[in-house]
């Protein structure tokens, strides 16, 4: 009889559910070798209650999990702490970035056993396996645990060849949740897929969760497997437009221009997340032919427009504030809209500097808008990721921010939004800054409401912007109080959180 476990998907902070890809891909690794039930928090009302139902069935041996940073601690923690202390036998495994980057106080919890540090296709179902036959799992890459006090890390494999990896096995997840419930209503389509196309990255920015998993490496499907994937989705359950939630869709033009030629004729709306300086190496017709084919929109990094920050980020490439410019223009005449995400806040030598440089990138996005005031904008605020050697890092260091030493004050009320950039607990912000960039954030999106936001009407976009309108011209951004009531009356979406 085969073992059973339990993979775990705790809720997010996205608004409408998403076809849980990590959990798919694990599922699938294991597929014939383990008897498994997914538990999908954002599908349940209670999901400790469907897990502890399982478990007092006494005929699971394990729990795997996937852990983003930010909302999913507020289940992933106190579900695997009470499974510790109620089921001490059952092994618990936690993969995704917070416990790949955070491996340290994961396992120093006492209720988490391993961590899978990166892709888990391989290295899953070979510690399953060296779990169920009393067979050593040193020498299994991508794994971290605890012997005696101390942390392991083995080596990191390879990135494999995703077109040689099993099938998502979407039949199976629809067996436990229906997946047109999944293909929600958002600006792309009426039923829009979410999926992984490819890990990793090849560059390695200093304030990206990425780059200590992968380092500086990518690894994709081929535009054929993708089509396929997205064709079945459509065919059997009614999917119109795609999400492409890789950290970096566009790598490759060759593949990109591949992907855009099979799918035009399905007439799909979709979106990605790519380099403005990757992308801006494109040909027109390239260009031309993605729009063709329902590219609709793209997710970059911008971060800022201060050349000399780029560099500290170790932005890699060539991206300047300057060809962030240029590529804002570029974009509108092929009718993609660019989706520019900025961090302030960085860290710097005073006070002054901090907020000088605030100031800075509050200008510099004001001049984005007026370049082409499609480009939807989305404001974080930095917040530090452990990158070893980074210039910025130290400089976080140097300043006396640390990270929680304890699992549980993950999930604190000074904690719990830190990861979404929301938030901050860096030393060398003060209140004063915070609310800057906040009340910024409030006016500008006032006065350019996200056009991702499908429930605001044409009366509504254009109350709000007529409200906001002597803020944003005057900067005068101090206690927008009446466009913060008209955000929370109308549910105003947050896409940096919640997404489409």
């Amino acid at each position: 009889m085969m073992s059973k476990l339990i993979l775990f998907n705790p809720r997010s902070a996205r608004s409408k559910p998403r076809i849980p890809n990590s959990i798919l891909s694990v599922a699938a690794s294991v597929e014939g070798l383990f008897e498994y039930v997914i538990v999908d928090g954002n599908m349940e009302t209670d999901p400790a209650e469907k897990i502890f139902s399982y478990l007092a069935q006494n005929e699971f041996k394990y729990i795997g999990l996937t852990c983003m940073p930010g909302p999913q601690l507020q289940q992933a923690i106190p579900i695997s702490k009470k499974i510790r202390e109620l089921y001490p036998q059952i092994k618990i495994i936690w993969g995704g970035y917070f416990p790949s980057n955070q491996s340290k106080v994961v396992l120093h919890s006492g209720f988490v056993d391993f961590v899978i540090n990166g892709p888990g296709d391989k290295c899953f179902p070979a510690l399953l396996d060296a779990l169920e036959n009393n067979k050593p799992y040193e020498l299994i890459g991508n794994l971290i645990y605890k012997r005696d006090d101390q942390i392991v890390k083995t080596k990191k494999d390879e990135l494999y060849d995703q077109d040689q990896l099993p099938l998502l096995p979407y039949k199976k997840l629809n067996s436990f949740y229906s997946i047109g419930k999944y293909l929600g209503k958002t600006y792309l389509g009426s039923k829009t897929i979410a999926y992984h196309s490819s890990f990793g990255c090849p560059f390695k920015c200093s304030f990206c969760a990425v780059v200590p998993i992968y380092n500086g490496r990518w690894k994709g499907k081929s535009a054929k497997m993708i089509y396929e994937d997205i064709r079945y989705l459509k065919q059997h359950f009614g999917g119109n437009a795609i999400e492409f939630h890789d950290n970096n869709f566009f790598v490759s033009e060759k593949r990109v221009v591949e992907f855009s030629q099979m799918i035009k004729p399905e007439k799909m709306v979709w979106w990605g997340e790519g380099r403005i300086d990757t992308i801006n190496k494109y040909s027109d017709d390239s260009l031309a032919l993605m729009r063709e084919s329902g590219c609709k929109m793209i997710f970059f990094g911008a971060e800022t427009g201060n050349d000399e920050i780029l560099k500290k980020m170790d932005k890699g490439g060539t991206q300047s504030a300057g060809q962030i410019r240029s590529f804002a223009a570029r974009m509108a005449k092929f009718d993609i809209i660019p989706e520019y995400s900025f961090v302030l806040g960085t860290p710097a030598n005073t006070p002054g500097e901090v907020m000088k440089q605030i100031d800075q990138d509050i200008a510099f996005i004001k001049e984005i808008k007026e370049i082409n005031p499609k480009t939807e904008i989305i404001i974080y605020v930095y917040s530090p990721v452990p990158t070893e050697g980074s210039e910025m890092y130290n400089k976080v260091l140097e300043s006396g921010f640390r990270f929680p030493e304890n699992l549980e004050d993950w999930i604190g009320p000074q904690w719990d939004k830190f990861d979404l950039r929301k938030n901050p607990l860096t030393p060398w912000l003060t209140p004063e800054m915070i609310d800057k960039i906040k009340n910024f954030e409030t006016v500008l999106n006032g006065y350019y409401p996200t056009i991702s936001d499908v429930r605001l009407n044409g009366f509504k976009r254009n109350f709000i912007r007529t409200i906001a309108s002597f803020r944003y011209k005057t900067g005068i951004y101090r206690k927008p109080y009446e466009l913060k009531a008209l955000q929370i009356l109308w549910k105003y979406r947050q896409p940096e959180i919640e997404g489409f």
